[in-house]
């Protein structure tokens, strides 16, 4: 009983294998745009380069349509603030800021 019950499970198993050869993935829609082959993210340490880090990459989105003006908008808005933080020489509350707002958009942390 138990053989022909694993017989029957490499048959099952067998018939999801596929001779097929693998398909080639789909190419994106014209009139999609994507990040140019020169984009380079600006370098730096602290929450000057933490901030023009993510504007890069909003800009990119933006320019791109990647994203709407109204959340661009509401972006910059509180990379001032975290400009201002900075200025003010509260390094850590700024690059903290920016990390919030990137997770608060969805945008992975960085």
């Amino acid at each position: 009983m138990l053989r022909a019950v694993s017989m029957i499970a490499l048959l099952a198993l067998g018939a999801c294998q596929s001779t097929e050869p693998p398909r080639p993935a789909a190419q994106e829609p014209r009139g999609v745009s994507i990040t140019p082959a020169g984009f380079r993210l600006p370098e730096g340490t602290g929450c000057a380069a933490d901030i023009a880090r993510f504007r890069a990459i909003m800009r990119n989105d933006i320019e791109t349509g990647h994203t709407t003006k109204t959340v661009f908008d509401q972006i910059e808005g509180e990379m001032q603030k975290a400009d201002a933080m900075c200025a003010s020489g509260n390094s850590g509350g700024a690059s903290a800021h920016v990390r919030a707002t990137r997770a608060r958009f969805g945008y992975p942390g960085g």
